[in-house]
């Protein structure tokens, strides 16, 4: 299947190592018929109106996605790969140190560019279930941004949060970037970590690293994002700028909700905020698969989805 020129593509961020939950969790089965999370994902992108896919891969993981993952899609969506290289930088950036692990999702973002073809794109990461209204929902901010765009140059992006007492594991704590809205605008996230469940509530780690009692009512980013095909040169900036002033190049990532919040608060970007509507599942530790499945039983039960996606 070919794609239109102007049609919008979703990258799929794949890249990650998944050193917490012990494997490649980006193809593990959780579906009845050996259906990924991923899956589950393009079903929902492919009925809003998605059309081209790139998966945003390691380059030695190509052979089983294409055999477990994208193979699937042949004659529905147009496939493209784009592999994330730690030696993939800005010109005049330049790294000899010995890193295992990719630059973070802010560089897998920016290895993407030349995949994405000049398209409007929205971001998932490959291994969280968002549901079909989320798919829905990016296709309509992708289409309004293309539809007026502004007069003062600013990039046009928007997000899809979620509730954060909705994306806590029961086995483990997590980190979550955490959004502040102004005027139904995103003014703002900030990283926070070790975030868990307790006796006296949900507990996490500020930017500072002060723990603090969180609600569970905050608005958090899943890497759920619209972006304008004009993000890039603001990407490069942001991995120059991160290469200046990171003390850590060997562990330090460079996050995209960090590259955002930098562009907002630097007047450079202009970010729509929507809160969703449909339940997220995701497998962050391997013990979390088990509520995983049963939820998914339980949607093809209740007829959301079929018992075979393709």
């Amino acid at each position: 299947m070919t794609s239109k020129p102007n049609s919008p593509a979703l990258l799929v961020l794949a890249a990650g190592m998944g050193s917490r939950y012990g494997g490649l969790k980006q193809v593990d089965p959780v579906g009845p018929q050996g259906e990924t999370l991923m899956d589950y994902s393009l079903y929902d992108a492919w009925k809003a109106g998605f059309s081209r896919v790139v998966f945003l891969i390691r380059e030695e993981m190509h052979e089983a996605f294409f055999q477990q993952i994208a193979s699937k899609y042949t004659g529905r969506m147009e496939v493209a790969y784009a592999y994330q290289s730690i030696n993939d930088l800005p010109e005049g950036v330049e790294f000899t140190g010995q890193r295992e692990k990719p630059w973070g999702t802010g560089h897998a973002v920016w290895c993407a560019r030349h995949a994405l073809d000049g398209r409007s794109f929205a971001v998932i990461n490959a291994d969280d279930f968002y549901g079909s209204a989320t798919f829905t929902a990016l296709i309509d901010a992708i289409s309004q941004a293309d539809s007026s765009a502004r007069s003062d140059k600013k990039i046009a992006g928007s997000i899809i949060g979620f509730q954060l007492g909705q994306t806590l594991s029961d086995h483990g704590s997590v980190s979550r970037g955490i959004c502040k809205i102004d005027r139904g605008k995103l003014s703002s996230v900030e990283e926070w970590s070790g975030i868990s469940k307790s006796l006296s509530g949900i507990i996490g780690n500020n930017p500072a690293g002060l723990s603090h009692k969180l609600s569970g009512e905050e608005v958090v980013s899943m890497n759920v994002w619209a972006f304008p095909s004009s993000v890039f040169p603001a990407l490069k900036d942001g991995i120059i700028d991160f290469f200046e002033s990171s003390s850590d190049l060997l562990k330090d990532e460079f996050y995209l909700p960090t590259a955002v919040d930098n562009w907002i608060a630097s007047g450079r970007a202009v970010f729509d905020i929507g809160i969703a509507s449909c339940k997220w599942l995701g497998v962050t530790y391997k013990e979390d698969k088990s509520v995983v499945v049963e939820s998914i039983k339980k949607m093809i039960s209740n007829g959301d989805y079929p018992l075979s996606l393709f």
